[in-house]
C-alpha cells in the first residue's frame, strides 16, 4: 500500500505538470490568434504581396520563430487567415438564415447577409481579391466551395421542397445554378468601384429570380 505522503507528493507533481502544459497551451494559443490578427488587418490594408512577415511579427509582437511554430510559410499563414475569414462568413450567414423558419424568407435573409458580407473590406480583399491570386484559382475555388456550397444546397432543397415533390429531381441542377450565380454576384459587388450600389442590383435580380420562382406551378402538377 502507497504511503499517504508518497501519494500527495506525486499527485502535487502532476498537477504542476498539468498547471505548466495548460500555460505553455494558452501561450502558445494566444500567439496564435495575435499573428492570425496581425496578418488579417495587414493583407486587408496592404495585400499579400505588400505584406512581409517582419511586419505580421512585429505587429503581433512575437518573434519570427514563433510564427514559424505555427505557420511554416507566408503562404500557409495567408491560407488559414482565408480560412478564418471563411468561416466567420459562413457562421454569420448561417445564423442570419436561422432567424426565420420560412424557406423563401430564409433564402433573402441568406442573401441580403451574404452581399453586406461582400462590401466588407476585410472579406473583399483577403477572400475576394487577394484569394486566387495568393492560393491560386482551383485551390481558391476549392475553399470557398468548401465555405459556402452546403449553405446553398441546404436552401435551394428548402426551397424545392416548397415547390412540390417533383422539384426534388433538379436540386442537383439548381444548386449548381444558383451556387454559380451567388459567386458571380460576389466577384461582382467585391470588384465594383461603388459597392453599396453593386449590392442593390444584385439583390434586386436574385430577388426577381426568386419571386419568378416562387410564383411556378407546382412540380408535382401534371401539366395543363
Amino acid at each position: 500500500m502507497s504511503h499517504p505522503a508518497r501519494v500527495t507528493k506525486n499527485v502535487l507533481r502532476t498537477a504542476r505538470k498539468t498547471t505548466k502544459t495548460s500555460r505553455r497551451q494558452d501561450y502558445s494559443s494566444s500567439t496564435k490568434r495575435a499573428l492570425l490578427d496581425s496578418a488579417t488587418t495587414l493583407f486587408t490594408d496592404h495585400g499579400y504581396a505588400g505584406t512581409s512577415l517582419d511586419e505580421v511579427v512585429a505587429a503581433a509582437r512575437v518573434t519570427k520563430g514563433a510564427l514559424y511554430h505555427h505557420f511554416p510559410s507566408k503562404l500557409a499563414l495567408f491560407e488559414n487567415v482565408f480560412l478564418r475569414v471563411q468561416e466567420e462568413t459562413t457562421t454569420e450567414i448561417g445564423r442570419a438564415i436561422n432567424t426565420s423558419k420560412d424557406p423563401w424568407e430564409r433564402a433573402q435573409t441568406g442573401l441580403e447577409k451574404f452581399l453586406e458580407v461582400c462590401r466588407q473590406p476585410e472579406f473583399r480583399r483577403i477572400c475576394m481579391q487577394e484569394g486566387p491570386v495568393a492560393l491560386g484559382h482551383e485551390r481558391w475555388q476549392e475553399a470557398e466551395k468548401a465555405s459556402s456550397y452546403g449553405i446553398v444546397q441546404g436552401i435551394v432543397e428548402e426551397l424545392l421542397a416548397d415547390l412540390g415533390s417533383g422539384a426534388d429531381q433538379l436540386g442537383e441542377a439548381f444548386t449548381a445554378v444558383f451556387y454559380g450565380a451567388i459567386r458571380s454576384a460576389s466577384e461582382y459587388v467585391s470588384d465594383a468601384e461603388d459597392p453599396d450600389a453593386a449590392s442593390d442590383d444584385v439583390q434586386a435580380t436574385i430577388g426577381a429570380l426568386l419571386t419568378g420562382l416562387r410564383l411556378m406551378p407546382p412540380f408535382d402538377e401534371p401539366a395543363a
